[in-house]
Parts: C-alpha cells; structure tokens; sequence
C-alpha cells in the first residue's frame, strides 16, 4: 500500500518542473514535492520523458493519470513554443476532446498517442468486471441480419467453405 495521496499537481515554467502536493500518510503531513525536468526544451519528445520520469520519480509519477501527465508536459512545452498559458489550455482542451468521425491516421505521434490515453481512461471507466453489480459472464446480442444501411458480404452468403 501506497503511503502517497496525490492533492493537486501542476507546472513551473522557469525552470521547467512538475510540482506536486501529496499527503504523506506515514508522517501524516502534507507535502510539496518539485522535480524538475532535466534537459526539457520545446523539441523534447514527451514519451521520451515520461519514460524518464517513471524510472527517476516512480513513487510520485505513478499516481498521476498518465494522460494528466502528458496534459501538465503538453502545457510547459507550448509555454516554451512561445504559446500563452490561455492559448495552450484551450488546445489542450481541444485535443482532450475524442471525435469518433476524426481520422486518427492523419495525427502526429504525440497526439495519436494522448487520444490513445483517453481512450484507455474512458475504457477503463466503462469496463464492467468480475465483482460489479451489472456485471455478467457472457452476453449475447442478436443482430439485424439484413435491412436498410446493412450491406450483406457476396464472400459470406452460400455457407460452403472453399477448399485449400
């Protein structure tokens, strides 16, 4: 068990740092933790330091939502781009956004990877497991077959199996 309650956490822009709150259970006080961010400049690539981060602060990165982490990065490398604090939180809230009609082949890796984590965290949060009320062992759904916007597949329709 975990000894660290994350509070809040957030930016330093000069240097470049994530600053954390945390409860520290064990001494039962509340703490401020900076760790900065060695080396950070508006061309770091952000899985890159994240990685990095996991294997120099894993006690405290790991109880940050990974994409809160890659939002709060996201935030000081746009503020080292030369973008305001207002202009980079309204893109970060716009990327935040999953458009299921947007073409994800057309992003960048960095974005592809942040619709990724959102993703996985609405995944996550809508996933039914062993132990949830309205969880069941193996559901099954009946389909329309055939109607109005249902295109039958011709390589599917006679039943028989080819021969190899």
């Amino acid at each position: 068990m975990s000894t660290i309650e994350l509070k809040k956490c957030g930016v330093k822009f000069d240097p470049p740092a994530l600053v954390l709150m945390y409860m520290d259970r064990k001494a039962n006080k509340l703490r401020l933790r900076t760790m900065p961010l060695r080396n950070f400049d508006k061309s770091s690539k952000l899985e890159n330091v994240i990685e990095g981060l996991k294997s120099k602060q894993a006690k405290y990165v790991a109880h940050i939502q990974p994409a809160q982490l890659l939002r709060l990065l996201t935030i000081i490398k746009d503020k080292l781009n030369g973008m305001s604090l207002e202009a980079s939180l309204a893109r970060n809230d716009a990327l935040d956004q999953i458009d299921p009609d947007e073409d994800l082949n057309k992003l960048d890796e960095e974005t592809l990877w942040r619709k990724k984590l959102l993703m996985d965290k609405e995944f996550e949060k809508n996933r039914k497991k062993p132990g949830d009320p309205e969880f069941q062992y193996e559901v099954t759904e009946e389909f329309e077959t055939e109607g109005p916007g249902i295109e039958s597949a011709g390589w599917d329709s006679d039943g028989s199996d080819p021969e190899f």
